[in-house]
């Protein structure tokens, strides 16, 4: 298994936007938690939300082809550079429109923490200090039915993934707040004073 930093610079290699370089962590925060929770692998874990997204940038994929793009072209350079398969599968199964079934723990909460953890980071930023330490579940809950809000987020995607996780979503949710919490600084939500 290659070391952190170097997935660090893989991802640095291929994404250059900060905005996504915070989402990779942010999902890497919410996977790492998971792993303690569930008595998994930290580091594959951890690893598998870094690099989630890392080639999203160079291969955006907007048309969701299977054939090609995000997160294929992803998967190729992973497997080139010697990450393991159950990483690969993750990613891949990630994204609905591979056709790769979501089998393991592991790819469903790379899919469960995924949009969440981009809905929590919007959630966090449109508080009046920026604080992921100010949003709780119960309000993420109520914003996810505000369709205008994180338009972008597909809301299917987060009720599906803590269906298939197996967890009611706002403890899913509240798990995930809490995992940003710890990471708030890293991830550019630990907000500012208002005064």
């Amino acid at each position: 298994m290659p070391a952190r930093d170097d997935a660090w610079r893989l991802l640095c290699e291929y994404t250059s936007s900060e905005s996504l370089r915070r989402h990779a962590l942010a999902v890497e925060a919410c996977l790492l938690a998971y792993a303690r929770k569930l008595g998994h692998d930290e580091t594959l874990w951890g690893l598998t939300g870094l690099l989630h997204d890392f080639d999203y940038e160079k291969w955006p994929n907007p048309e969701q082809s299977a054939a090609g793009g995000h997160p294929g072209e992803g998967a190729k350079i992973l497997r080139a550079r010697g990450y393991p398969e159950e990483m690969i599968h993750a990613i891949l199964a990630h994204a609905g429109y591979t056709g790769v079934p979501r089998q393991s723990a592991l790819d469903r909460a790379l899919f469960a923490c995924d949009e969440l953890s981009g809905f929590l980071t919007a959630c966090a930023l449109v508080r009046p200090s920026k604080s992921i330490m100010e949003v709780e579940a119960a309000s993420a809950v109520k914003k996810l039915k505000d369709k205008a809000f994180a338009r972008g987020v597909s809301r299917a995607d987060v009720y599906q993934g803590a269906q298939e996780l197996g967890i009611a979503l706002e403890d899913h949710i509240a798990f995930c707040i809490a995992a940003l919490q710890a990471h708030a600084a890293e991830l550019g939500l630990a907000g500012h004073c208002i005064g």
